[in-house]
């Protein structure tokens, strides 16, 4: 009954956040699209900084970082600890509705906390959380940001987040070498942020993408140290072994989460591309181009990416 009322909830919350952008759109009808776009990614961050204040931890990170397969690592680890129901996917508080024991986890891509509170150079409003920064090489990150916005994004995802006109003939060098929001240079400037700001945050944890990839159970084991969740080893293990990538894939297939929403759910079953797991290889950039566009890739990583993140 629990679940059954969380799930209620969390469609209620949905429809309603929906409801408000669709009253805002009737209310500035006949204005811009830059005056409406502008005061949309506002309402966005309202939301957001309200769920960022009652979060006991945050999770940010730039889109297709991996924040879904670690979503559903510690949903899995929490289902075994407390005995959850299955297939449950971890939100904001829900877990923590069925058992008080389990923190209020934010996820956020930190898209729009600025353009509500107006501060575009810091990161002021997550100073005294909790704070897990999940980073990707951002070469891997754009490509498969290429593949989001080709076969996977919403409608209305595109505009405000500054992606190409659906259907634009860009190519993939051209995409992740350019100047839009799913970009090489994106993915670096907003890494490059949260390292300047590192030091302010009163608890910062880096967990790189490929570090997790290598040695999931040593980095999950020190994530829950930082999250200060009592797990014994058989439940460490339990959630690495759920969230390996081939039983991913098959959860996705199955449409097994789909109660959450569509983060889990392929846009075409037919389309390789279109599924939210896709290849989750460390280094697959380089299968897209030619030595002379990956030496150019490199140099401009090698430019732009603090030393922080380690990629070379």
């Amino acid at each position: 009954m629990k679940l059954w009322l969380q799930n209620l909830r969390q469609a209620m919350q949905t429809a309603r956040k929906k409801l408000s952008r669709r009253i805002l759109h009737w209310r500035m009808r006949g204005q811009s699209e830059a005056e409406i776009l502008k005061a949309e990614r506002k309402l966005r961050g309202v939301e957001q900084f309200d769920k960022l204040q009652k979060a006991d931890i945050v999770v940010v990170s730039f889109g297709k970082s991996g924040r879904t397969w670690l979503r559903v690592m510690i949903s899995h680890l929490f289902r075994v600890m407390y005995k959850l129901p299955e297939n449950a996917l971890l939100g904001f508080d829900n877990f923590h509705n069925l058992n008080r024991a389990v923190p209020k986890i934010f996820f956020t891509h930190d898209n729009y906390i600025k353009d509500f509170t107006g501060d575009f150079t810091s990161k002021k409003p997550f100073y005294n959380k909790r704070v897990i920064l999940l980073a990707r090489d951002p070469r891997d990150v754009a490509v498969s940001q290429f593949f989001q916005w080709k076969f996977r994004i919403k409608p209305t995802k595109v505009a405000i987040n500054n992606y190409p006109p659906m259907g634009t003939d860009v190519s993939l060098f051209d995409f992740i070498t350019g100047d839009n929001g799913g970009s090489m240079r994106a993915v670096s400037d907003y890494l490059n942020l949260w390292a300047n700001e590192s030091d302010r945050v009163s608890h910062f944890h880096l967990l790189r993408y490929e570090d997790l990839r290598a040695e999931p159970h040593r980095e999950l084991r020190q994530l829950l140290e930082f999250m200060q969740v009592d797990a014994s080893e058989e439940h460490v293990n339990a959630a690495v072994e759920y969230s390996a990538y081939e039983n991913m894939k098959k959860m996705e297939s199955k449409q097994q989460f789909r109660l959450a929403g569509g983060r889990m759910m392929p846009r075409d079953k037919d389309n390789p591309n279109s599924y939210k797991v896709r290849r989750a290889k460390v280094g697959g950039y380089r299968d897209y181009f030619s030595d002379e566009e990956v030496a150019a890739i490199d140099a401009h990583l090698a430019d732009t990416l603090d030393p922080l993140f380690q990629y070379k």
